[in-house]
């Protein structure tokens, strides 16, 4: 009985450790964000085990599901399509759960996105803070008016479509003279990371639209 949570790799399949394979081989079923994504690297790694669906549409309503398989004995690991569990994926509502009902949680360490993001944007990584997706309406005025003053590092998860309309709200909070990076499809074929400050960045992605996963690192106020 116990449920473990095993980071899967942000991009590069290689990217995952000995132990979390060796968990997924000898787990009882393996919930995955999508079990289309998770198959993928299960292939790859030739990995053979019931696959159930676990993502934020769905948690609360298969909790009392897993709670009761947990609790019969079973050990369950959470996949999600990239990175940590529990980072801006599912994850918290379960292990809040299982702590209650006393299952034992074990989470692997592994790939999260933004660690690899801070450290080679050569923007101070001793004090940060991480903030994932801002607000899509509400809230994300209020945000962004707090977040103008933090002095620490800044870190944001951002999807292609939304990076300009991102940076030009953080110019208008953060004043366009504010240096950040662009961390875009980290692992990946055509891994990019770009360090200017938020006017330069605004105009490179206007006349290049970006594509896929998108890291943001923001420079804290001086």
């Amino acid at each position: 009985m116990k449920l473990y949570l095993v980071p899967s790799p942000i991009g590069n399949l290689g990217d995952i450790t000995y132990r979390a394979v060796s968990v997924l081989q000898q787990a009882d079923g393996i919930l995955c964000e999508d079990t289309r994504t998770s198959y993928i690297l299960l292939k790859h790694y030739a990995i053979q085990k019931p696959l159930t669906p676990y993502h934020q549409h769905n948690e609360h309503k298969v909790l009392p599901h897993l709670i009761q398989q947990l609790k019969s004995g079973k050990t369950l690991a959470l996949l999600t399509d990239a990175g940590t569990p529990g980072i801006s994926d599912p994850g918290f509502l379960l292990v809040r759960e299982c702590l209650k009902e006393q299952i034992p949680v074990e989470c692997l360490p592994g790939a999260t996105a933004f660690v690899p993001a801070l450290i080679q944007s050569g923007i101070p990584s001793n004090r940060f803070l991480f903030e994932g997706f801002l607000p899509i309406k509400k809230g994300r005025q209020t945000l962004l008016k707090q977040l103008a003053n933090e002095e620490r590092t800044i870190i944001l998860y951002e999807s292609p479509h939304r990076l300009v309309k991102a940076l030009k709200e953080l110019a208008e909070y953060f004043g366009a003279s504010r240096k950040a990076a662009v961390c875009r499809e980290l692992t990946k074929l055509f891994e990019e990371t770009r360090v200017e400050n938020l006017e330069n960045l605004i105009l490179h992605y206007e006349a290049h639209p970006p594509k896929g996963e998108i890291v943001l690192i923001v420079e804290g106020k001086q």
